[in-house]
């Protein structure tokens, strides 16, 4: 199948997301805010069918509303105990505004369902370029805040006593992973964001305990999901992002009957 150029950037292309994704979900599920990392996905939708009626690259203005919106999600998290109803209140107000857009931009449906249940099939060069620079600049603000963000993460109250900036570094995080999901969403789409960025990070979590072991694994099935399910697909022309969904649900089923003295602990 690699005789085909579109196979192999798409290899390529999930390569990068799947290992991004892995890595930032990690943290995402240990912090409890797989629900954030979802309406940020969802919340990127609008933004890129806003970008599409303007005549912007749909990717620009998925990754400008995703980052806002992160940004003003890690603000507003150490004031509002009842966060996730105001995140799912924005959740659907960002999807209402991006039905509103596509239903001035008629033109623009098929890059819609694109970008609802993704297209890695149709990257190009381009697209491998920028998903690169969106990757690097995730792993880079990671490896940033990362000490920080475990111990706010882990052990929060001593983390504030001891000086910790707990609102900016809920900021930074939820900013980064804006940029996970808004490279995500090019593999899997807006819709199924879950199936990279929580699904591996969730399975690792329940194999292995300890920090390391679990960001490798969970990059390594991410890893593992995209590819095959790249290959599958090419093999029964199935849709690519069902067959990544099919294969992330297995494995964290599977995980779930891992046996747990095989874990490790922190």
């Amino acid at each position: 199948m690699f005789q085909y150029e579109f196979i192999t950037n798409a290899f390529i292309a999930a390569g990068i997301v799947a290992v991004v994704s892995g890595v930032t979900g990690y943290f995402l599920v240990m912090r409890g805010q797989t629900f954030a990392g979802h309406a940020l996905s969802h919340i990127g939708f609008a933004g890129a069918t806003g970008a599409g009626l303007i005549g912007l690259s749909p990717l620009w203005g998925l990754v400008g509303f995703t980052v806002i919106a992160g940004i003003a999600m890690g603000a507003m998290s150490e004031r509002i105990s009842n966060r996730d109803v105001a995140i799912g209140v924005v959740l659907a107000l960002a999807l209402g505004f991006g039905l509103l857009f596509l239903h001035y931009y008629t033109s623009f449906a098929t890059q819609a369902t694109a970008l609802l249940f993704g297209n890695v099939l149709a990257v190009d060069r381009a697209m491998i370029g920028a998903l690169a620079l969106l990757g690097g600049l995730t792993i880079v603000g990671l490896g940033a805040i990362m000490r920080p963000l475990i111990f706010a993460t882990l052990q929060p109250e001593l983390a504030e006593a001891k000086g910790v900036p707990m609102r900016f570094i809920s900021t930074a995080f939820l900013a980064i992973v804006a940029l996970a999901v808004a490279a995500c969403a090019q593999i899997v789409g807006v819709l199924m964001v879950f199936t990279l960025m929580v699904g591996p990070a969730a399975a690792a979590q329940r194999i292995t305990g300890g920090l390391w072991s679990g960001l490798v694994t969970a990059a390594l099935l991410a890893l593992a999901e995209a590819w095959l399910g790249i290959a599958i697909a090419f093999e029964t022309d199935w849709p690519v992002s069902f067959c990544i969904a099919v294969l992330s649900a297995i494995v964290y089923f599977a995980a779930t009957l891992w046996p747990a003295a095989a874990r490790h602990t922190h």
